[in-house]
């Protein structure tokens, strides 16, 4: 039996707008669950963001703060010192760590801490602890070009770890009490408040 031409046009042209319709709606559900998967790893990173940020922030105000993050760093060079050359990749991602660590650590120094020092006349101070963190770069460029299983890789770490430490202790004993004893309650809150929000940066 043979079907009706006419008939089989009017079909056609029937289907079409449900063809659309599927197509529209398969559109759509892409679209929602691209974008619900955008919102999921914003979510994610800003959660993530946070749970890094956050032993600085329960640590208390700035300085209380930037000390505990010393001693965080500090630990990880303990870590590092314990590793042999053979063990390579170890040593590769404790080296990331510290330098995603101390990065994040420089940043608040910089953008709140040294800033406020400058204006609460300590310039020379902070342009000196400014200087040296030029050199904790060039550290960690030197360590990260250099192969993690050549002998001389060890000492290097340590020779940065002697400027480190001695950049703590000058901050924590003497310059970083200078600042708060030249501060009031409520700028020493304001900068703790700044201070997170820069780490947040590059949590």
């Amino acid at each position: 039996m043979c079907s009706d031409p006419e008939n089989t046009g009017v079909d056609a042209i029937m289907t079409q707008p449900h063809q659309q319709d599927a197509a529209n709606g398969k559109g759509r559900t892409i679209a929602i669950g691209a974008a619900a998967a955008v919102a999921t790893g914003l979510l994610a990173n800003l959660f993530r963001k946070a749970a890094v940020q956050a032993p600085t922030y329960f640590a208390g105000e700035w300085d209380t703060a930037l000390a505990a993050e010393h001693k965080a760093a500090l630990a990880l060079f303990d870590a590092l010192e314990k590793t042999g050359d053979d063990a390579v990749a170890r040593r590769t991602v404790l080296l990331t760590q510290l330098k995603h660590a101390i990065g994040k650590h420089a940043l608040q120094e910089e953008n709140v801490v040294y800033t406020m020092m400058r204006d609460q006349g300590l310039t020379e101070a902070a342009d000196h602890l400014n200087h040296e963190h030029g050199y904790v770069k060039q550290y960690f460029f030197d360590l990260t070009e250099m192969s993690r299983s050549d002998p001389a890789w060890l000492p290097k770490l340590k020779e940065f770890r002697a400027l480190i430490e001695s950049h703590m202790r000058e901050e924590e004993d003497e310059l970083f009490p200078k600042l708060r004893a030249k501060m009031s309650g409520e700028q020493n809150r304001h900068i703790t408040r700044m201070m997170n929000r820069e780490g947040l940066k590059l949590a």
